[in-house]
């Protein structure tokens, strides 16, 4: 029970659409401009840098919450399911983010709300959250490869420190736990690239778009027939 309470609470906190808020703040539908994405890379090109960071911080900010309210709820009474139960907030934080029922089902790409999870999961996990996705994005401007390395280096550090127990962060934990947690961050992680599909392949084509901050970035034209699949 407490797995499918800490997923809802996730889910609760992930409908909140940072993109489409700060899009109508600014008297626009944010789904009818750039890719049409509710998310951080489509309010970064259309309402430029500072909307494009209230963005990312609020999407990061409704995941880091989920874990903080379950941490606190659950993980005095399941501590060696705390981390377990962050996850499965994460995933409903990410799954509603991605896919909100009151928008058709279309909002993002949850990389923020990953982001979020992962600070909420465990600060260990923080710094080099970072340097996964800013080392590949300032170096190349592409968004799509930060948010991809994001998962993949968090999924193989989670499992590496799983597995070594390295700075005691799963002391207590059971290995069919640390199991579940790898199961559930790799469907995440699965789930992330299939978002990404189509920037994949324009990456290996060479021709992903590539977004600055601090510049104005061409945002398209206002019309929703018109997707890119850009990152959010």
């Amino acid at each position: 029970m407490a797995r499918l309470w800490s997923f809802l609470i996730g889910y609760a906190l992930g409908l909140i659409q940072t993109a489409f808020i700060v899009g109508k703040c600014n008297g626009i539908d944010i789904r009818n401009y750039g890719s049409g994405n509710s998310g951080t890379t489509n309010a970064l090109r259309v309402l430029g840098t500072k909307a494009g960071l209230i963005v990312f911080a609020g999407d990061m900010l409704k995941a880091i919450v989920a874990s903080v309210i379950v941490r606190l709820t659950f993980g005095s009474m399941y501590p060696e399911l705390k981390h377990l139960l962050i996850i499965y907030s994460g995933a409903g934080c990410v799954l509603a983010h991605d896919f909100p029922f009151y928008m058709k089902f279309k909002g993002g790409k949850g990389i923020a709300a990953t982001g979020g999870t992962i600070i909420g999961f465990d600060f260990s996990f923080f710094f080099t959250g970072l340097m996964y996705f800013f080392v590949p994005f300032l170096l190349t401007h592409y968004v799509s490869l930060g948010s991809l390395i994001l998962y993949a280096g968090f999924f193989i550090q989670l499992v590496i420190t799983g597995q070594m127990n390295l700075f005691g962060v799963f002391d207590g934990v059971s290995q069919a736990t640390l199991n579940e947690i790898y199961i559930i961050a790799g469907l995440l992680m699965l789930l992330a690239y299939w978002q990404h599909r189509s920037n994949i392949v324009r990456l290996i084509k060479g021709e992903e778009r590539k977004t600055y901050l601090g510049k104005k970035n061409d945002s398209g034209v206002p019309n929703i027939n018109k997707k890119e699949n850009a990152d959010g």
